[in-house]
Parts: structure tokens; C-alpha cells; sequence
């Protein structure tokens, strides 16, 4: 039997209590959450706050559980040549607990933006999907399948 390969990916609602929310600027995506792939022998709560220090310079701590996102799109990697397995994504709330605002080698900027504001920064579907979840949240967690490429489309929708 070939076992299923998935990434497992983590993302962060970092707010600083003052109504701003965490962004970073990728090389490839814009503006987004903080957050990135779990690494083999990692915990999901362990690499978030790793990927959001490394990303941004923010330490957090990890509040709860927001969403669940699966990408079950078939694409190539930004090399062209890597196939891109089905991803699924975990988006938790968070809190700052210290650091200072910073940029790595995945990041050209980080900043604190008001939530009212973050929407219009976001350039992909489904973080803006994902952001507007989180927005709308009525205190379950948002469950959906999605695929990005060649299009975005919503194929699965429910909260659990």
C-alpha cells in the first residue's frame, strides 16, 4: 500500500488587543497570516509558533482552534516541476506575548493592521475566505475543502 502524502500547514489570527491583526508580506502570496508547514515530529501548536517567530519576530501564544481548510487542488510548485500534494491547513487564534516586529528570508514585511482594514490587504481567495471565517465566527470551528488552482472553488462548507 503507498501511503497518502499531505502537507500539514498552520496559520495564525494573531490580534494585539487593540484591534490589529498580525500580516506578513511572502515572496510568493502577498500578504497573509503568519504561519507555514508542520515539520516532520512537530506539533501543530509548536510549529505555528515557530513559522509566526520566524516570520514575523512575534512571540504567541496559541488561544484555540478557528478553522480547518483542506486544498485538495493538483498543481505544480512555484519551481514548476514539484507537484503540490493536497494540503491541510489549521488556523488558530493567538495572542502576543513579546518580540519585535521583524522580517526573514520568506518575508519582506510584517505589521500590525486594523482588523477592519485586513481584508482589502489579502490578494488570494482563500486567505480571504479563511479571514472572513475567522470574522464571522459564532464560536464553532469552520470546516472547508477547496481547490486553487486552476481556479478557486468552494467545494465542501460546514462548521463542527
Amino acid at each position: 500500500m503507498i501511503m497518502p502524502t499531505h502537507i500539514v500547514a498552520v496559520a495564525g489570527y494573531v490580534e494585539d488587543g487593540k484591534g490589529n491583526v498580525l500580516l506578513v508580506k511572502t515572496v510568493h502570496n502577498g500578504w497573509v497570516f503568519p504561519g507555514g508547514q508542520v515539520e516532520a515530529g512537530e506539533n501543530l501548536i509548536d510549529a505555528l509558533v515557530r513559522e509566526t517567530k520566524e516570520e514575523s519576530g512575534i512571540d504567541i501564544t496559541v488561544s484555540h482552534l478557528s478553522g480547518v481548510y483542506s486544498n485538495t487542488a493538483q498543481y505544480k510548485w512555484h519551481d514548476g516541476v514539484t507537484n503540490v500534494p493536497t494540503k491541510v491547513m489549521f488556523d488558530f487564534v493567538c495572542k502576543p506575548i513579546g518580540g519585535d516586529l521583524a522580517v526573514s528570508d520568506e518575508t519582506t514585511d510584517s505589521r500590525w493592521v486594523p482588523k477592519e482594514d485586513v481584508l482589502g490587504m489579502l490578494t488570494g481567495e482563500a486567505y480571504l475566505t479563511r479571514f472572513s471565517d475567522y470574522l464571522k465566527n459564532e464560536g464553532k470551528v469552520i470546516y472547508k475543502e477547496y481547490v486553487t488552482k486552476p481556479n478557486f472553488e468552494l467545494k465542501v462548507e460546514r462548521s463542527v
